[in-house]
């Protein structure tokens, strides 16, 4: 592991599933030593999630990359203060129990900040603190149901459809990780009392980080009294903008956000005269003719091989791309050509495909040292030497169900 941008900063991983453990896979990328803590009775439910290999998590191997795996038990107090033990050295802790169950356990912030008042505390929730479903449990499909996204995602005349990945997760994790960076620059650089060295709470929730994104139909609404409605890959702000299938059976992308793009386009279809009709030239109403901006597109698309179709865009400049399944995408040029998915030597799978740290730092570049450790790997080193815990002692908290 080279000298990553966050070397030096220790992050305490004790949440499950997706939204808060990605954040501290993402931190340990850069530099970061991240302990992850989980139950001894089967540890985080990611390691059985999705897809397997031999009984081993493939997305978990993914998520726990450059983690040291360390068990305590939560339920039992001998735990909750080992739990408080690693906080009082760590400048990012990550939970996601439910804030009841953080008061009774005496892990809210107050209690951890009391001991470390620089730490910075992610404490990611369904809904949010405060509010009558605060105490809710939750998961990314509530939430992209509840954000909006799945309303507006499908055909016009289908149902709402929800996402077949961890996208409100992802925009979770994604929101929260740049709200750590700026709690801790404001902890490291901010005088005065409202700085002076403390860390502060950071409260995510898998709604309102996604309904960010779909904010467009909010202020629809709110200005002219009008719902967006699924439009299948059609979108009002642009046209065209669709999926087209191809002679070969392939499919492609388009884009004409721009207008220059989506005059490009006309004229690479052989339809330049359209450029200077004003129901196509014009943005407003071009969307409204995005019908038959698309029975064009796709007609003389649907005449081309995959390949033929994108010649022709790539030499006009037009915003088209292939639609990719996990083997194209493995296999792209652009994407080999920037080790993208490099293979990373593992103890139990030999070796695995994962994607590279993203971003790319030229000075102090990402690295994956290692893919998801065993349930309580990292026990004897971190219980030894963060905390002092001898080996007779870590033998009685094993007997003792503690970790």
């Amino acid at each position: 592991m080279t000298e990553g941008a966050l070397a030096g900063l220790r992050v305490i991983d004790a949440a499950t599933l997706a939204a808060g453990p990605l954040i501290a896979t993402w931190m340990g990328e850069q530099g970061a030593e991240v302990i992850k803590v989980e139950q001894p009775d089967g540890g985080d439910p990611l390691r059985q999630w999705g897809a397997q290999r031999d009984g081993i998590g493939l997305m978990w191997k993914s998520v726990a990359r450059n983690k040291k795996c360390v068990t305590l038990n939560l339920r039992l107090e001998a735990g909750r203060a080992l739990l408080r033990s690693l906080t009082r050295q760590a400048d990012v802790v990550i939970m996601n129990l439910r804030p009841s169950t953080l008061d009774k356990w005496g892990l809210g912030y107050g209690n951890l900040a009391a001991d470390n008042p620089g730490l910075v505390m992610v404490h990611v929730t369904g809904y949010g603190a405060g509010g009558p479903k605060s105490d809710w449990p939750g998961f990314g499909t509530l939430g992209e149901a509840m954000s909006g996204f799945a309303h507006l995602t499908g055909t016009p005349d289908g149902p709402p459809t929800l996402p077949s990945f961890m996208l409100a997760d992802g925009v979770a994790g994604l929101t929260a990780t740049y709200a750590v960076m700026m709690a801790l620059y404001h902890r490291d650089t901010s005088g005065g009392s409202a700085g002076g060295g403390r860390g502060q709470l950071i409260d995510i929730n898998l709604i309102e980080p996604l309904a960010r994104l779909l904010e467009q139909s909010v202020l629809t609404y709110d200005q002219l009294g009008t719902i967006p409605v699924r439009t299948g890959n059609r979108w009002d702000i642009s046209a065209p903008r669709n999926t087209y299938r191809t002679s070969d059976g392939r499919w492609l992308a388009m884009s004409g956000s721009a207008p220059s793009i989506a005059m490009r386009a006309l004229r690479a279809v052989g339809r330049p005269e359209l450029t200077e009709d004003p129901k196509f030239a014009e943005a407003q109403q071009r969307l409204k003719n995005a019908a038959e901006i698309d029975e064009i597109m796709a007609g003389w698309i649907g005449q081309r091989t995959l390949d033929e179709a994108l010649a022709v865009f790539e030499e006009a400049g037009v915003a088209a791309a292939p639609i990719y399944d996990a083997e194209q995408l493995l296999d792209d040029p652009q994407l080999r050509a920037r080790n993208v998915y490099p293979s990373v030597d593992d103890p139990e799978l030999g070796s695995m495909r994962i994607q590279a740290p993203v971003p790319r730092f030229s000075a102090t570049p990402g690295a994956v040292s290692h893919l998801g450790p065993r349930l309580g790997a990292h026990n004897a080193e971190v219980y030894r030497e963060l905390l002092g815990i001898d080996d007779g002692r870590l033998a009685e908290l094993h007997e003792q169900g503690v970790i």
